[in-house]
């Protein structure tokens, strides 16, 4: 199902040049010229782009420029990266091929960028190993808050959404 993206934003995304994995999506509030920075992690991306978004990336959308929580008072902007790159949307297999060679340097750069960070891949022990390797990168970065979410966006409810910590 297409959705679209909020109102009042502008959208960027990182493709491969083969366009078979989508690196990152930049989603920004061209009225706020500063404030600080989320990268959200989630699985893997389905077809969300700079003119559709999809289920996850509006309900993060809506979740982090619309619903007011004292959490992302301020952000200008948010970034999702995802564990695996591959464009997917049905029956996810989450294979080693399906990271995408250039993912583990954009989610790096995602989370150097940001001031925040929102886990939200979900909770399925399937991807396990691949949780653990980006577990490795957030480590190296102190200082930052670290938000979990408590199921994967795009199964989501606003309310007691949040959890503090990875």
């Amino acid at each position: 199902m297409v959705h679209s993206h909020i109102d009042n934003v502008d959208v960027k995304a990182v493709f491969s040049k083969c366009g078979r994995y989508r690196y990152t999506l930049t989603v920004s509030r061209p009225d706020l010229k500063t404030g600080q920075k989320v990268c959200v992690i989630m699985l893997n991306p389905s077809m969300a782009n700079e003119k559709v978004a999809d289920k996850s990336v509006q309900f993060v959308e809506k979740l982090i420029f619309e619903k007011s929580l004292p959490e992302f008072e301020g952000v200008c902007e948010l970034t999702i990266a995802n564990l695996y790159a591959f464009l997917q949307t049905k029956d996810f297999e989450g294979r080693k091929d399906q990271i995408g060679r250039l993912n583990n340097s954009y989610i790096e750069k995602s989370i150097t960028g940001s001031d925040i960070i929102l886990i939200g891949w979900g909770k399925s022990n399937k991807f396990a190993e691949r949780v653990e390797q980006v577990k490795e990168m957030l480590a190296k970065h102190h200082g930052k808050k670290v938000y979990r979410t408590k199921k994967h966006p795009s199964r989501g409810f606003y309310k007691d959404f949040l959890l503090k910590g990875d």
